[in-house]
């Protein structure tokens, strides 16, 4: 028997060894709270912390200082959208509920710009609705969670520095994927998290832009991060986050080419057996990323058929809805055949054996499916 193979890496990455490895003493004798300052056993939790910010921050092309640890994406969305003040807030339809939800309830005016029929965004109608007289943040994401699509982030940044609005970027899924660098692309708000990257759960991060971007703390308490974020540090978290992206800043090209290669095969053997659908650009697209619709196969069946094949039928923060994906909906993909849409996400620990392996496993799942569904009328 065959061991379960997982490709639902956009939900969330294995721990890399080596991250693991750096940790594990922050658990046990390097114990001590970063932010107690009197003694050694705050000096070297504190020392760690600070090391590891360093590395999220060559990542990102900023200073160290530009960086608040947050427990994740979610909490650094929140943060930005809610603690920036803007009246008026432009996002996309395609847009996480981490963006979504907290834009709603920021007290802002929402406008939502409907994405292109590939994902992408419209630069012309973003261009048209931020008006310089009104104080405006446009949040767009680097990467799309469902559909893998890459948004042109240098040209985003560039039309809100021509417009006077401030600019924040979801970089959960992209961070560590694709080369991000804040400064040349005009970001100056940026959330991202560790369990997307290889590293553990509950650690993520906000870039803040120095001298230009004012936030509200969403948390009161201690003052730590920089007055931005109250509450003691996750010290082996923080120090796991910073090994992942050390590890991603040395290995980013090398995995992008190795993890397309095998999306391509996958992609490949699908097509050859399977009339199937592909949802979003394949040009702009992560290269873990394969968005496929199975017309005349309900995607929950089909993954309930193979448990052994860790897939997702989308967000996997929104698992718990029964209505087909906003994000597929929003770029023209019909109700029915964005019931059929499985999202594969492949990563860093896959191998040849494990993409032939899940191709079989869906392509004899999907025609015994369809051969079981009643005929049309």
């Amino acid at each position: 028997m065959h061991k379960p193979v997982y490709l639902d890496h956009h939900a969330t990455t294995p721990v890399d060894p080596r991250v693991l490895d750096a940790m594990l003493p922050y658990f046990g004798p390097k114990f001590g709270n970063a932010a107690s300052r009197s003694h050694v056993f705050g000096w070297e939790a504190e020392k760690a912390v600070d090391a590891a910010r360093k590395r999220v921050a060559e990542l990102l092309g900023c200073a160290p200082r530009e960086i608040v640890f947050t427990s994740g994406a979610t909490e650094s969305n929140n943060l930005a959208l809610k603690g920036v003040g803007a009246r008026h807030m432009v996002t996309m339809s395609t847009e996480h509920r981490a963006v979504l939800d907290p834009a709603a309830r920021s007290g802002a005016r929402v406008t939502l710009l409907a994405p292109l029929a590939d994902g992408l965004i419209d630069l012309d109608a973003l261009c048209a609705a931020i008006d310089p007289a009104e104080p405006t943040l446009v949040s767009v994401m680097a990467a799309n969670n469902e559909i893998g699509v890459i948004q042109p982030v240098r040209e985003i940044g560039a039309i809100c520095r021509e417009k006077g609005a401030v600019f924040q970027c979801d970089a959960a899924q992209a961070f560590g994927k694709i080369a991000i660098d804040v400064e040349a692309n005009g970001v100056d708000l940026l959330s991202v998290s560790a369990h997307k990257l290889y590293g553990p759960k509950g650690v993520g991060g906000l870039y803040v832009r120095r001298r230009r971007v004012r936030l509200t703390a969403q948390m009161d308490g201690g003052g730590h991060e920089f007055g931005m974020r109250s509450g003691t540090l996750n010290v082996p978290g923080i120090v796991g986050f910073g090994e992942a992206a050390a590890i991603a800043a040395r290995e980013m090209d090398d995995d992008t080419v190795r993890i397309g290669g095998l999306r391509d095969r996958l992609l490949a053997r699908l097509a050859a057996e399977l009339d199937i659908v592909v949802n979003g650009s394949m040009e702009r697209r992560l290269a873990g990323n394969l968005n496929v619709s199975f017309r005349g196969v309900d995607a929950d069946a089909l993954l309930m058929a193979i448990p052994d094949v860790a897939l997702s039928t989308g967000s996997a923060c929104s698992s718990a809805e029964v209505t087909p994906s906003h994000v597929l909906r929003a770029i023209g993909v019909s109700a029915e055949v964005a019931r059929s849409a499985v999202r594969f996400g492949l990563g860093r620990f896959n191998t040849e054996e494990e993409i032939d392996y899940a191709a079989g496993r869906v392509i004899e799942a999907v025609q015994r499916l369809r051969r079981l569904a009643p005929a049309s009328p």
